[in-house]
């Protein structure tokens, strides 16, 4: 089976095709990571506009690059939730064209799904059950995956996503966007005991990172420290945040697996804290392109929940929320 994959939830434009659900025959990402840049962070309307205008050659590249013509393709899979509207508009409306096209059948991806499941396509021993921490720009999510791919959330931030106080503490520190490899690279040169930042309601389950944020916006105004130590402190207590969330939920719920994806997984500092100090977790990690936004997890997706027959109506909405639809 020949599948498709969509990606346009945020700012990447992505395509992949993969074979069986496991051959990868092409993949390509469009990122507008340096047209988001000038502005410090995602601009709704700027990331539509640059989504219509490359998904179509996106698309058509890695069609090509597969060596499958439009007709070979069997399955076609898209991010139809969560994420900005008019991004996620782009991709379905694309995706429902193509589909009633070649009518061949759609399958909606939410954005978390994906995430999750990117963790099985390397690492083959991966089955459920598991736990699957989803850390982005946007998500800061703990799931149980049962072994029928039913998805229980946990655990979510009540206010601010792990990624996004990343972006806000670079921004604060007068760092570029993405503000995530900018604290990993400046927190090198720092002493991360050097700042005592605290770790929010660490008697619950549910993660809290605006105090954090809070916490280093006034260290950066005292003038008392360097930026590179202001980093290392914040990234340090923003792992340790993680990790002691991981801990509690792991007591009650007595996982033994661990999936760690969305793009702050990309951090490596973040990857070897994780696996130093969780010894009675086995705990995986995607490669790095597969935990940022891509159309390889979205076709992955696709093909495992084919099955299931949950399609795509050619009537059906974007949704901007996880929490206005039931995960697969």
């Amino acid at each position: 089976m020949i599948t498709l994959g969509i990606e346009t939830s945020c700012d990447e434009t992505s395509a992949a095709v993969i074979k069986n659900g496991s051959e990868i025959l092409a993949s390509k990402i469009f990122s507008q990571a340096d047209i988001h840049k000038k502005f410090g962070g995602v601009v709704p309307e700027v990331a539509s506009r640059n989504h219509a205008l490359k998904i179509h050659s996106v698309v058509a590249e890695v069609i090509e690059n597969a060596k499958v013509s439009l007709n070979d393709i069997d399955l076609i899979g898209v991010t139809n939730s969560p994420g900005l509207i008019g991004a996620l508009f782009v991709g379905v409306s694309f995706a429902k064209g193509l589909s009633y096209a070649l009518k061949k059948p759609l399958i909606p991806v939410n954005h978390l799904t994906a995430h999750i499941l990117s963790g099985e396509i390397e690492n083959k021993e991966l089955t459920p059950p598991y736990a699957a921490l989803v850390i982005s720009g946007g998500h800061t999510h703990l799931f149980l995956v049962s072994t029928s791919y039913n998805f229980n959330l946990i655990s979510k931030t009540i206010d601010d996503a792990v990624g996004e106080s990343f972006d806000k503490v670079a921004k604060t520190l007068g760092l570029n966007y993405p503000g995530g490899p900018e604290i990993e690279k400046n927190a090198l040169r720092g002493d991360e005991n050097k700042i005592n930042f605290p770790i929010a309601i660490k008697n619950k389950l549910d993660f809290s990172f605006s105090g954090l944020k809070t916490a280093v916006i006034t260290a950066f105004k005292s003038d008392h420290y360097l930026p590179e130590d202001i980093c290392a402190s914040f990234q340090k207590t923003a792992v340790d945040t993680l990790i002691h969330k991981v801990r509690l939920a792991q007591k009650k719920f007595r996982f033994s697996k661990l999936v760690v994806a969305g793009g702050v997984a990309c951090n490596g500092y973040l990857r070897q804290r994780f696996k130093d100090e969780l010894k009675n977790i086995n705990v995986f990690f995607p490669s790095k392109v597969l935990c940022t936004d891509n159309g390889i997890m979205v076709a992955y997706t696709a093909f495992k929940f084919f099955n299931k027959r949950i399609f795509m109506d050619y009537n059906s909405r974007v949704f901007d929320r996880d929490e206005r639809i039931k995960l697969f």
